[in-house]
C-alpha cells in the first residue's frame, strides 16, 4: 500500500504507536461516534451486544483491524476489507463521501492527541509524518470503497424500482383484461 523507508526514528514511532494502541483506538472510536447524534452515539458506545448493536461492533472491530494493518504494513486487501465493513454502513446512511471517509482522517487526530507529547518529546514528528502519509493513502482507498458501495446501493435501489414498476404493470394489465369465464 505504501512504501516506507525504515530508520531509527520510524522504529521509535512504531514502538510508541504500538504501546499506545489501546488508548489511540479508544479515542479514534470516540471521534467516530461523536459524529452521530447524542442518543445514537450513546447507544453505539454503551451497547456491547454485537447483535443489538451491529454498527458499534463493526466500528470497533473495523478500527482495530485498520489500526493494526496500518501499523504493520498489511496487505492492501486487508485494509480494503476492513474499510468496506465501516464504509458500507456509511453508504446506506446516505452520508456524503467526505462524511463517509472522515473517520480515516480522525485517526491522525487520535494519534496526535494520545501520542503527541511523547512524539514531541522525542522529536519524532518527521517519522510521524510517514505514518500520517499512510493514513492519507488509506483515505484514498476508503474513497474507492465508498464509491463502490454507493454504486451497489444505487443498483439495489434501481432493481427494486424496476421490480415495483413491473409488478404495477402486471396488475394494471390484469385490470384491463376482461374476465374470461
Amino acid at each position: 500500500m505504501f512504501f516506507m523507508c525504515y530508520n531509527k526514528n520510524t522504529v521509535d514511532i512504531k514502538d510508541i504507536l504500538t504501546q499506545k494502541r489501546g488508548i489511540i483506538l479508544k479515542r479514534w472510536l470516540e471521534l467516530i461516534l461523536d459524529t452521530y447524534p447524542a442518543d445514537a452515539a450513546n447507544f453505539l458506545r454503551l451497547e456491547k451486544d454485537r447483535f443489538k448493536n451491529p454498527v458499534g461492533h463493526a466500528f470497533a472491530g473495523g478500527t482495530e483491524i485498520l489500526y493494526d494493518a496500518f501499523l504493520h504494513d498489511n496487505d492492501p486487501d486487508v485494509i480494503a476489507a476492513a474499510l468496506d465493513n465501516i464504509i458500507r454502513i456509511m453508504a446506506v446512511q446516505d452520508c456524503t463521501p467526505s462524511q463517509a471517509i472522515a473517520f480515516v482522517f480522525q485517526l491522525k487526530q487520535a494519534i496526535r492527541e494520545e501520542a503527541g507529547r511523547t512524539v514531541q518529546g522525542k522529536n519524532l514528528f518527521d517519522a510521524l509524518s510517514l505514518y500520517e502519509a499512510k493514513i492519507d493513502m488509506m483515505a484514498l482507498c476508503a474513497f474507492d470503497v465508498y464509491t463502490r458501495c454507493r454504486e451497489e446501493v444505487h443498483n439495489i435501489r434501481s432493481s427494486e424500482i424496476k421490480m415495483e414498476r413491473d409488478m404495477a404493470m402486471r396488475i394494471l394489465n390484469m385490470l384491463k383484461q376482461p374476465d374470461k369465464k
